[in-house]
């Protein structure tokens, strides 16, 4: 059963908070633990969330989904005044400098991936030509051999 807190808003138990964010319990406890989220405790001690957590956990998600670490995430967060949830001007400002990030993440997955498909022509048997184990031949001036590989 769901707690009034201070503010006689109803809190969501961390089962409520799960089932309607879609995000398992174990998870939600990392995200307390990284400092994420955060709840107040009921006097049987367990814990009792904001209902304004729902969009918290929804902006660390997102933000998960397209390769935003935590660490930068929780930076994110703590930059908001009084540690309020993110509203749709946070989110435009967060992610406008979140996408230079993202788009080089694009461009070298991409470079990764025509990379790959060169590679598979040599089977790593050629590490003069292997464009990911040694682009441009670097390791060529250090002699013959698997020098990664020792």
């Amino acid at each position: 059963m769901t707690q009034l807190g201070p503010d006689k808003e109803r809190r969501l138990t961390i089962g409520e908070l799960s089932a309607r964010s879609g995000v398992s319990i174990s998870a939600l406890h990392f995200y307390e633990r990284k400092g994420l989220i955060d709840a107040e405790r009921s006097a049987g001690n367990q814990r009792r969330y904001r209902r304004d957590t729902l969009r918290r956990v929804a902006f660390i998600r997102v933000a998960q989904r397209v390769g935003i670490p935590l660490a930068r995430i929780r930076e994110a967060l703590e930059s908001l005044p009084g540690g309020r949830t993110p509203d749709e001007q946070d989110w435009t400002r967060l992610s406008s400098a979140w996408r230079a990030e993202v788009d080089e993440r694009i461009d070298a997955l991409r470079h990764l991936r025509d990379d790959l498909t060169d590679c598979i022509g040599c089977g790593c048997l050629s590490l003069t030509a292997c464009a990911l184990q040694n682009p441009g031949d670097e390791l060529g001036r250090y002699g013959p051999g698997p020098l990664r590989w020792r």
